[in-house]
């Protein structure tokens, strides 16, 4: 069989997965999507959009089915835990949409999952394939593709696979073979009704108290009619990365000094989610052969950057259309995406880490960072975000 022929392989169905796959159908590819989970869909709660977020969105075709979903903030903000002082204040509203573009929002992780189901369900061009967990990878360079077999010994052949099966990725295993950083923070997320929400807290915008060793972050979900709560502290024990039920017993007793406004926070979910969180150490190859890896499974990061689902999207965005310049020439477009992303994406997980040392910090340093942004134009946080914010299917290759 012509390996042009056959569809291309993508394991993994979630936000990167979807988003590789849109772009593959645009550049004139089937796809199958490969998904251990028995069916297609979406856990976890709340995700925050940036303008390069909904950048990408336009360029798969599913950016008014995004947009249908989220809620458009005013601002984003920042207090201090301990005693409510505003450390600094983002406005997101007519100036920085002119500026970017694009809006920023706030929406259910579920609901931007569907915006990119409901536009690959459109195309008629791919094919969804659950309770299927790729646990080897083979290629045959002399025929130009790509087999994959899952748990049950069955093949999957294709000219190329993506690797989207996430930051426990087994693609990325199999040929990277590196070892997570768990980083000893814990995050608890759940969702709250509007009715059960505080009144003095129902900002609409994208909220984060910053308190010692701990943060909280509030933001509305589908129209108000919902709140996203996320706490996140630093475990006194050891950590093992994944998720389990979580304790309102455990949140309490990880934010005992903080501010009486922000506590109400932690009395109101009814069931918590818990997260050990980790990230890995960036890498510089995601290409071998004919396999590249993609959104969580190439650079798994902290949430300190609000970036993951939107890195993911960008990574599918930028696939397709070094696909489109290559002629789609796997061995010329892999190499352009991957020039192309490596650095991006590195500084995402690094400015994560960062990020989430500065949010927890104590003491002197706890006055040095209330300090950082005292006084700042709007038009100067906007120069310091361009970098992240001003991405989009323009600008996304680079040039050798």
């Amino acid at each position: 069989m012509n390996p042009n022929s056959m569809p291309v392989l993508v394991a993994g169905g979630g936000i990167g997965g979807l988003a590789a796959a849109l772009a593959l159908v645009r550049q004139g590819f089937t796809v199958q999507v490969l998904e251990q989970a028995s069916e297609i869909g979406e856990i976890g709660a709340g995700v925050q959009l940036s303008p390069n977020a909904f950048h990408a969105f336009d360029a798969l075709g599913v950016g008014e089915k995004a947009r249908s979903r989220a809620v458009y903030t005013d601002y984003a903000v920042m207090h201090d835990a301990l005693d409510e002082y505003q450390v600094g204040r983002i406005e997101t509203g007519e100036a920085f949409r002119q500026r970017f573009g694009n809006p920023y929002a706030v929406v259910h992780r579920v609901d931007v999952h569907t915006a990119l189901m409901e536009g690959a369900a459109e195309t008629d061009r791919v094919e969804f394939v659950t309770s299927t967990r790729i646990e080897k990878v083979e290629q045959d360079e002399a025929a130009g593709t790509v087999t994959a077999t899952d748990q049950n010994g069955k093949r999957w052949t294709g000219q190329a696979l993506i690797g989207a099966d996430g930051g426990k990725s087994v693609v990325r295993a199999q040929y990277v073979n590196d070892q997570p950083r768990v980083t000893g923070h814990v995050v608890y997320r759940a969702v709250v009704d509007e009715a059960d929400f505080p009144a003095d807290l129902k900002w609409n915008a994208s909220s984060i108290w910053v308190g010692p060793n701990c943060h909280l972050v509030h933001y509305p979900l589908r129209g108000g009619a919902q709140y996203n709560v996320v706490v996140t502290f630093h475990s006194r024990q050891p950590e093992q990365w994944g998720v389990t039920e979580g304790s309102q017993e455990e949140v309490e007793s990880y934010f005992q000094g903080i501010c009486p406004k922000a506590r109400q926070l932690i009395r109101l979910p009814k069931s918590w989610k818990r997260w050990a969180t980790a990230d890995r150490d960036p890498i510089a190859q995601w290409n071998f052969g004919r396999v590249t890896l993609l959104g969580d499974a190439a650079h798994p990061t902290t949430q300190y950057m609000a970036q993951g689902a939107c890195m993911a999207v960008e990574d599918g965005v930028t696939l397709g259309e070094a696909l489109r310049v290559s002629g789609n020439d796997w061995a010329e477009a892999l190499a352009l995406y991957q020039r192309s992303r490596v650095a991006r994406t590195a500084r995402i997980v690094l400015s994560g880490r960062e990020m989430g040392r500065l949010f927890h910090v104590s003491g002197v340093e706890r006055l040095v960072r209330n300090s950082l942004w005292k006084g700042r134009s709007q038009e100067r946080y906007y120069d310091a975000i361009e970098w992240l914010y001003g991405w989009n299917v323009n600008n996304c290759l680079q040039p050798a």
